[in-house]
């Protein structure tokens, strides 16, 4: 036997018969349940020795336990033996945290070799964390960090409601790397993601755990509080006002007051008093009130604007906790095309329900940033904002983070569950997003490009559950030298290449998983190519950082071809074997219950389409499961794309 086969098999059996502490073992862990065989990266046994490479099978009777309640009894049917406790364990499809094998029971079957010591500068040493700008539903977490030289830390995350027993599991922070983007911007060094779909106004308690096999392991907690969603403040003074008497009622009006629009025509006009926490200045429109106009909200704080009608825009420039609901902007040109916009820093601005409406008429002299086309339906700049379940039509971009030296603190914002068609440009263009940008469960039908992250600064950038059918040119510009974009769950039916990239510069640490991407014969339009049908087609994919796996491709174009760097394949078996993507499955418009038609004629206004997955389709269970994104599944995994089986379906623009 190899002198290090024998040490490492002299130290585990010491660790059999009963050694002082459990082995650890780092990073993730693979069992295949048919042979019994578990596969560890790395494992360091008590003696402080680390092994690479090493294969064990599981030979006695036992149980493989699952610390983490909330899914130990789906694996009680594995009979085990152990002495490893493990950060967590991909089984299948699913990978599951916090295992431990107990009951000792290992033959050795290889290790790779002895590793060496690990050096000072690969331990981690933990910094501070932070939750900044707590939305409603959704909470950004960042841990800064030193050290870590050889990339091996990883942070799992738990959390719960304050008061409640029962911990949930989140997705693991992403590790974000001290790199610089194209543009020269630079970010510090971090582990950072987000906690998803909680409850508004309410208190979480945090629990993170820090995992580096070099050292600087620890555990940590902190709470963080959503924001609730704003409403006019209970027994507030209601004040009407009329055209001729709205001036002198703003002027007069306090926190806390509605002022209340009676039927007539109005000019556009400006508020220039705050409200207070809970005590909002309101501006609520009736039946038959129209401004014709803008309206502008300078500097203040606590303004409300709610069912309105309003033929112009609404300027909120350097405003804090601004909301604007269940409203109708008509853009006009004379103000630029635009809808609702700030073009300075504001905080926590909350836009939902609204219905916006710009100039642009879909034909292909409208289409990209050159063509004819103006205005942002919903512009925004500053942390902790919040656009969900808004219908927006018909803008150059229809909802919009500024860019370059305009963007300001771009972070912790969420674009939920908005309707979005006949974008000339961008359906939602989350450009320069520093961090926990979250564009989830957005429908997008009838635009030139659907979503943009151009760059992602360091990331992450999240697009999860968004659904794009008809995109004419791409439906990821992950453009400018991208950073940390993360692509969950998504659907995408569209002309040309399926998944098409074209940055031309590099697309770095790219994360995919569980996404459905079908495309088909492609076109020029605009001056911009869609592509030939090929599957995928990133050629400046950063291939040592990038990791996308579960993905379901297809394309009506006959053929499955693709480019992955410089990397080409023609088959699905080639997909597999030549990059990240080995659970990748090939899929077809016949996956879809419903029959949707294929968007081959992309200047066609589609109506929209229902791409639910039949039963049957190889999508169906083909997933990989993704804590806090996809529980509650159906079957033995997720399916791939933007909808459960089972699952109703989410709610897509004014409530």
């Amino acid at each position: 036997m190899h002198h290090h086969l024998r040490r490492f098999a002299a130290s585990l059996l010491a660790c059999l018969l009963g050694a002082a502490a459990p082995a650890m073992a780092a990073d993730t862990a693979s069992f295949e349940p048919a042979t019994g065989t578990l596969r560890l990266p790395t494992l360091q046994l008590d003696a402080g020795d680390r092994y690479r490479d090493v294969v064990v099978r599981l030979i006695d009777p036992g149980q493989l336990r699952v610390d983490d309640p909330a899914v130990g009894t789906e694996l009680q049917y594995l009979t085990t033996g152990s002495v490893l406790r493990l950060p967590q364990v991909v089984i299948g499809n699913a990978t599951y945290p916090r295992v431990s094998l107990t009951r000792p029971g290992l033959e050795l079957l290889g290790v790779g070799g002895l590793l060496p010591p690990p050096s000072a500068a690969d331990a981690s040493v933990p910094g501070a964390i932070s939750t900044p700008f707590p939305t409603l539903e959704n909470i950004s977490v960042e841990w800064a960090f030193t050290g870590d030289a050889n990339r091996n830390a990883v942070v799992s995350v738990r959390y719960r409601a304050q008061g409640s027993s029962a911990w949930l599991t989140g997705m693991p922070l992403r590790r974000i790397h001290n790199e610089t983007s194209g543009q020269g911007r630079t970010w510090p060094l971090r582990h950072s993601g987000s906690i998803f779909d909680v409850a508004p106004g309410t208190t979480y308690e945090i629990e993170l755990t820090l995992t580096d096999p070099d050292g600087g392991s620890t555990v940590r907690t902190t709470t963080a509080t959503t924001r609730s969603v704003p409403t006019p403040a209970p027994g507030a003074v209601v004040k009407p006002a009329t055209p001729a008497t709205l001036a002198g009622v703003l002027a007069a009006a306090n926190a806390g007051d509605i002022v209340e629009l009676g039927a007539g025509r109005y000019s556009g006009f400006s508020v220039a008093r705050s409200g207070t926490p809970g005590r909002p200045l309101v501006v609520r429109g009736t039946p038959g009130a129209v401004v014709e106009g803008e309206i502008s909200v300078f500097n203040q704080r606590h303004v409300m604007l709610t069912e309105l009608t309003l033929n112009g825009r609404v300027r909120f420039n350097g405003t804090n906790d601004f909301s604007m609901t269940r409203s109708t902007v008509n853009a006009t040109a004379a103000l630029g095309g635009h809808g609702i916009i700030t073009f300075t820093r504001a905080e926590n601005a909350y836009i939902a329900d609204n219905t916006v409406t710009g100039t642009v008429v879909w034909s292909e002299a409208a289409l990209g940033v050159s063509g004819g086309n103006a205005g942002e339906g919903i512009l925004i700049t500053g942390p902790g904002h919040v656009v969900m379940n808004n219908r927006v039509a018909r803008f150059r971009d229809n909802i919009s983070l500024l860019e370059d030296d305009e963007a300001a603190d771009q972070y912790s914002i969420d674009i939920l569950n908005n309707d979005l068609s006949e974008a000339a440009d961008d359906g939602v263009e989350a450009d320069f997003c520093m961090h926990n940008c979250r564009i989830l469960r957005n429908r997008l039908t009838n635009v030139f490009i659907a979503l943009s992250s151009q760059p992602g600064l360091g990331g992450p950038t999240y697009f999860v559950r968004n659904l794009v059918y008809n995109a004419v040119h791409v439906a990821f510009k992950l453009y400018r030298s991208s950073y940390g974009d993360v692509l969950l769950h998504n659907t995408v039916v569209k002309n040309g290449d399926a998944l098409g990239i074209y940055a031309g510069a590099t697309v770095g640490r790219l994360y995919a998983r569980n996404n459905l991407f079908i495309g088909g014969p492609g076109g020029t339009y605009g001056d911009y190519s869609s592509g030939t049908g090929r599957v995928l087609s990133i050629a400046d994919l950063d291939l040592a950082s990038a990791d996308l796996d579960h993905d379901a491709y297809g394309s009506t174009a006959g053929s499955f071809t693709g480019r992955w760097g410089a990397t080409s394949f023609a088959s699905l078996a080639e997909l597999r074997a030549r990059t990240t993507e080995r659970s990748a499955v090939q899929v077809g418009m016949d996956s879809f219950a419903a029959a949707p038609v294929f968007p081959g004629a992309p200047l066609t206004l589609y109506n929209v389409p229902d791409l639910r997955l039949q039963p049957g389709s190889a999508a169906v269970d083909a997933g990989q499961r993704i804590p806090n994104i996809n529980q509650g599944h159906q079957g033995s995994a997720p399916d791939m794309g933007a909808y459960e089986q089972g699952q109703a379906l989410p709610v897509y623009g004014p409530r």
